[in-house]
Protein backbone atom coordinates (compact mmCIF):
# COMPACT_ATOMS: atom_id res chain seq x y z
CA UNK A 1 0.00 0.00 0.00
CA UNK A 2 1.44 3.28 -0.78
CA UNK A 3 2.25 5.80 2.14
CA UNK A 4 0.30 8.31 1.03
CA UNK A 5 -2.90 5.86 1.36
CA UNK A 6 -2.25 4.99 5.04
CA UNK A 7 -4.27 6.76 8.11
CA UNK A 8 -2.06 9.33 9.49
CA UNK A 9 -4.08 8.06 13.27
CA UNK A 10 -3.91 4.67 15.19
CA UNK A 11 -6.11 2.38 14.04
CA UNK A 12 -9.31 1.08 16.69
CA UNK A 13 -7.16 -1.99 17.72
CA UNK A 14 -6.89 -3.62 20.84
CA UNK A 15 -4.00 -1.76 22.31
CA UNK A 16 -6.09 1.16 21.26
CA UNK A 17 -8.76 1.14 22.94
CA UNK A 18 -6.60 0.43 26.31
CA UNK A 19 -4.28 3.24 25.54
CA UNK A 20 -7.46 5.53 24.89
CA UNK A 21 -8.88 4.82 28.27
CA UNK A 22 -5.62 5.53 29.95
CA UNK A 23 -5.42 8.64 28.57
CA UNK A 24 -8.60 10.17 29.55
CA UNK A 25 -7.73 9.22 33.27
CA UNK A 26 -4.26 10.59 32.67
CA UNK A 27 -5.31 13.87 31.76
CA UNK A 28 -8.12 14.28 34.64
CA UNK A 29 -5.74 13.62 37.19
CA UNK A 30 -2.74 15.46 35.54
CA UNK A 31 -5.12 18.22 34.78
CA UNK A 32 -6.40 18.65 38.61
CA UNK A 33 -2.78 17.65 39.94
CA UNK A 34 -1.36 21.05 37.72
CA UNK A 35 -4.43 23.34 38.27
CA UNK A 36 -3.78 22.95 42.08
CA UNK A 37 0.39 23.16 42.06
CA UNK A 38 0.52 25.96 39.45
CA UNK A 39 -1.83 29.07 39.12
CA UNK A 40 -4.12 27.81 37.30
CA UNK A 41 -4.30 30.63 34.59
CA UNK A 42 0.00 29.64 34.12
CA UNK A 43 -1.25 25.92 34.31
CA UNK A 44 -3.54 26.68 31.31
CA UNK A 45 -1.09 28.17 29.09
CA UNK A 46 1.71 25.77 29.83
CA UNK A 47 -1.32 22.82 28.85
CA UNK A 48 -2.21 24.86 25.90
CA UNK A 49 1.28 25.29 24.53
CA UNK A 50 2.22 21.88 25.27
CA UNK A 51 -0.89 20.93 23.29
CA UNK A 52 -0.05 23.17 20.16
CA UNK A 53 3.52 21.90 20.30
CA UNK A 54 2.30 18.33 19.91
CA UNK A 55 -0.18 18.43 17.70
CA UNK A 56 1.80 20.89 14.99
CA UNK A 57 4.53 17.80 14.99
CA UNK A 58 1.90 15.55 14.90
CA UNK A 59 0.70 17.45 11.26
CA UNK A 60 3.94 17.96 10.10
CA UNK A 61 5.00 14.45 10.20
CA UNK A 62 2.19 13.29 8.26
CA UNK A 63 2.10 9.68 9.42
CA UNK A 64 1.37 7.81 11.83
CA UNK A 65 3.78 7.35 14.56
CA UNK A 66 2.54 5.82 17.80
CA UNK A 67 4.49 7.83 20.21
CA UNK A 68 4.13 10.83 18.73
CA UNK A 69 0.35 9.80 17.97
CA UNK A 70 -0.18 9.53 21.37
CA UNK A 71 1.68 12.14 23.05
CA UNK A 72 -0.41 14.40 21.03
CA UNK A 73 -3.41 12.46 22.21
CA UNK A 74 -2.16 12.80 25.96
CA UNK A 75 -1.76 16.80 25.82
CA UNK A 76 -5.37 16.64 24.09
CA UNK A 77 -6.22 14.63 27.30
CA UNK A 78 -4.82 17.17 29.71
CA UNK A 79 -6.00 20.57 27.95
CA UNK A 80 -9.46 19.45 26.90
CA UNK A 81 -9.95 18.96 30.87
CA UNK A 82 -8.89 21.96 31.80
CA UNK A 83 -11.08 23.99 28.59
CA UNK A 84 -13.78 22.31 30.15
CA UNK A 85 -12.84 23.14 33.48
CA UNK A 86 -12.23 26.56 32.88
CA UNK A 87 -15.77 26.91 30.71
CA UNK A 88 -17.05 25.65 34.30
CA UNK A 89 -15.31 27.41 36.80
CA UNK A 90 -14.21 30.89 35.18
CA UNK A 91 -17.13 31.78 32.93
CA UNK A 92 -19.45 29.55 35.54
CA UNK A 93 -21.05 27.51 32.82
CA UNK A 94 -23.06 24.89 33.79
CA UNK A 95 -21.59 20.92 33.42
CA UNK A 96 -25.04 20.20 31.48
CA UNK A 97 -24.77 23.58 29.37
CA UNK A 98 -20.93 23.21 28.36
CA UNK A 99 -21.87 19.01 27.47
CA UNK A 100 -24.94 20.47 25.54
CA UNK A 101 -22.68 22.95 23.60
CA UNK A 102 -19.70 20.90 22.94
CA UNK A 103 -22.23 17.84 21.57
CA UNK A 104 -23.78 20.41 19.36
CA UNK A 105 -20.18 21.65 18.40
CA UNK A 106 -19.13 17.93 17.67
CA UNK A 107 -22.30 17.23 15.41
CA UNK A 108 -21.55 20.19 13.54
CA UNK A 109 -18.03 19.36 12.94
CA UNK A 110 -19.20 15.85 12.36
CA UNK A 111 -21.59 17.16 9.51
CA UNK A 112 -19.07 19.36 7.92
CA UNK A 113 -16.19 16.26 7.86
CA UNK A 114 -18.67 14.42 6.07
CA UNK A 115 -19.52 16.81 3.44
CA UNK A 116 -16.35 18.06 2.94
CA UNK A 117 -14.47 15.15 2.78
CA UNK A 118 -17.16 11.82 2.28
CA UNK A 119 -16.17 9.95 4.91
CA UNK A 120 -15.27 10.56 8.94
CA UNK A 121 -13.46 7.12 8.67
CA UNK A 122 -10.75 6.82 11.22
CA UNK A 123 -9.20 4.59 8.12
CA UNK A 124 -9.51 7.72 5.69
CA UNK A 125 -7.65 10.01 7.97
CA UNK A 126 -5.48 10.52 4.70
CA UNK A 127 -4.87 13.96 4.46
CA UNK A 128 -3.76 17.38 6.60
CA UNK A 129 -7.33 18.60 5.90
CA UNK A 130 -8.70 15.29 6.96
CA UNK A 131 -6.65 15.19 9.87
CA UNK A 132 -7.03 18.90 11.25
CA UNK A 133 -10.61 17.39 11.42
CA UNK A 134 -9.94 14.71 13.65
CA UNK A 135 -7.94 15.89 15.85
CA UNK A 136 -10.78 18.95 16.03
CA UNK A 137 -13.13 16.00 16.74
CA UNK A 138 -10.79 14.52 19.55
CA UNK A 139 -10.53 17.90 21.65
CA UNK A 140 -14.25 18.30 21.13
CA UNK A 141 -15.00 14.56 22.68
CA UNK A 142 -12.38 14.89 25.38
CA UNK A 143 -14.24 18.27 26.50
CA UNK A 144 -17.48 16.87 26.22
CA UNK A 145 -16.84 13.93 28.19
CA UNK A 146 -14.97 16.00 31.09
CA UNK A 147 -18.79 18.00 30.82
CA UNK A 148 -20.42 14.81 31.15
CA UNK A 149 -18.52 12.87 34.03
CA UNK A 150 -18.42 16.07 36.08
CA UNK A 151 -22.57 16.36 35.31
CA UNK A 152 -23.12 12.93 36.38
CA UNK A 153 -20.59 12.94 39.16
CA UNK A 154 -21.15 15.85 40.89
CA UNK A 155 -24.48 17.79 39.42
CA UNK A 156 -26.25 14.56 40.08
CA UNK A 157 -24.11 12.68 42.81
CA UNK A 158 -27.79 12.51 44.66
CA UNK A 159 -28.57 9.97 41.56
CA UNK A 160 -24.99 8.54 40.83
CA UNK A 161 -23.52 8.21 44.50
CA UNK A 162 -20.61 10.27 43.03
CA UNK A 163 -17.29 8.96 41.41
CA UNK A 164 -17.83 5.06 41.88
CA UNK A 165 -21.37 5.44 40.73
CA UNK A 166 -20.43 7.21 37.73
CA UNK A 167 -17.99 4.76 36.79
CA UNK A 168 -20.86 2.32 36.82
CA UNK A 169 -23.10 4.41 34.78
CA UNK A 170 -20.54 4.96 31.97
CA UNK A 171 -19.39 1.15 31.90
CA UNK A 172 -23.03 0.20 31.11
CA UNK A 173 -23.18 3.11 28.98
CA UNK A 174 -20.41 1.49 26.91
CA UNK A 175 -21.56 -0.96 26.31
CA UNK A 176 -24.60 0.51 24.01
CA UNK A 177 -22.19 0.90 21.41
CA UNK A 178 -20.49 -2.53 21.80
CA UNK A 179 -23.97 -4.45 21.63
CA UNK A 180 -25.12 -1.86 18.92
CA UNK A 181 -22.39 -3.08 16.69
CA UNK A 182 -22.43 -6.72 17.67
CA UNK A 183 -26.48 -7.25 17.55
CA UNK A 184 -28.02 -4.44 15.92
CA UNK A 185 -25.86 -4.24 12.64
CA UNK A 186 -24.74 -0.41 13.57
CA UNK A 187 -22.33 0.97 11.36
CA UNK A 188 -18.27 0.82 12.40
CA UNK A 189 -17.53 4.37 12.65
CA UNK A 190 -21.35 5.16 14.29
CA UNK A 191 -20.06 2.75 16.49
CA UNK A 192 -16.55 3.62 16.92
CA UNK A 193 -17.02 7.36 17.63
CA UNK A 194 -19.94 6.81 19.79
CA UNK A 195 -17.49 4.42 22.01
CA UNK A 196 -14.58 7.12 21.95
CA UNK A 197 -16.98 9.40 23.21
CA UNK A 198 -18.00 7.80 26.37
CA UNK A 199 -14.13 6.51 27.07
CA UNK A 200 -13.82 10.23 28.30
CA UNK A 201 -16.15 10.06 31.04
CA UNK A 202 -15.34 6.77 32.52
CA UNK A 203 -11.84 7.44 32.52
CA UNK A 204 -12.42 10.87 34.18
CA UNK A 205 -14.41 8.95 36.89
CA UNK A 206 -12.47 5.96 37.54
CA UNK A 207 -9.19 9.01 37.77
CA UNK A 208 -11.40 11.24 40.09
CA UNK A 209 -12.54 8.24 42.23
CA UNK A 210 -9.07 7.45 42.96
CA UNK A 211 -7.66 10.63 43.31
CA UNK A 212 -9.91 12.90 44.97
CA UNK A 213 -10.20 13.07 49.17
CA UNK A 214 -12.01 10.53 51.12
CA UNK A 215 -14.60 13.70 51.77
CA UNK A 216 -15.23 14.30 48.42
CA UNK A 217 -16.61 10.71 48.11
CA UNK A 218 -12.94 9.55 46.62
CA UNK A 219 -9.94 6.99 47.34
CA UNK A 220 -7.64 9.63 48.46
CA UNK A 221 -4.92 8.32 47.01
CA UNK A 222 -3.54 11.77 45.07
CA UNK A 223 -4.06 13.08 41.49
CA UNK A 224 -0.24 13.40 40.86
CA UNK A 225 0.06 9.99 41.86
CA UNK A 226 -2.59 8.63 39.87
CA UNK A 227 -1.63 10.31 37.28
CA UNK A 228 1.76 9.23 37.17
CA UNK A 229 0.47 5.95 38.20
CA UNK A 230 -1.30 6.17 34.19
CA UNK A 231 1.05 7.67 32.64
CA UNK A 232 3.61 5.16 33.30
CA UNK A 233 1.17 2.34 32.13
CA UNK A 234 0.39 4.54 29.29
CA UNK A 235 3.58 4.44 28.03
CA UNK A 236 3.96 1.26 28.42
CA UNK A 237 1.12 0.14 26.26
CA UNK A 238 2.46 2.75 23.76
CA UNK A 239 5.85 1.14 23.82
CA UNK A 240 4.18 -2.52 22.45
CA UNK A 241 2.36 -0.84 19.68
CA UNK A 242 4.03 -1.22 15.87
CA UNK A 243 5.52 -4.42 17.43
CA UNK A 244 3.82 -6.79 16.72
CA UNK A 245 0.14 -8.05 14.84
CA UNK A 246 -2.70 -6.10 16.76
CA UNK A 247 -6.70 -7.03 16.15
CA UNK A 248 -8.69 -4.21 15.31
CA UNK A 249 -11.29 -3.57 16.61
CA UNK A 250 -14.60 -0.76 15.29
CA UNK A 251 -16.25 -0.93 18.95
CA UNK A 252 -16.26 -4.00 20.58
CA UNK A 253 -16.38 -6.67 17.36
CA UNK A 254 -12.59 -7.98 15.85
CA UNK A 255 -12.02 -6.72 12.24
CA UNK A 256 -8.73 -8.29 11.53
CA UNK A 257 -5.35 -8.48 12.43
CA UNK A 258 -2.63 -6.77 10.61
CA UNK A 259 1.51 -6.80 11.47
CA UNK A 260 2.70 -3.16 11.40
CA UNK A 261 6.00 -1.87 11.38
CA UNK A 262 7.52 0.84 14.06
CA UNK A 263 5.76 4.40 11.89
CA UNK A 264 3.70 2.39 9.93
CA UNK A 265 -0.06 1.71 10.51
CA UNK A 266 -0.82 -1.30 7.30
CA UNK A 267 -4.64 -1.43 8.11
CA UNK A 268 -7.31 -1.08 5.86
CA UNK A 269 -11.48 -0.57 6.10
Amino acid sequence: MPAEALSRVAAPTVAFWVAKALSTAMGESVSDWSIRALPPVVAVLVGFLAFAAALAVQLRTGRYVPWLYWTTVAMVGVFGTMAADVAHVVLGLPYAASFLLCAALLAGLFAAWQRTEGSVSVHDVTTTRRELFYWSAVVLTFAMGTALGDLAAVTLRGLTHGYAGSIVLFTAAILVPVAGYRLLHWGPVLSFWFAYVLTRPLGASVADWLGKPVAERGVGLGSGWVGLVLLLAMAAVVATMGRRGEVLIDAGGAVDVHRTAPGALAAED
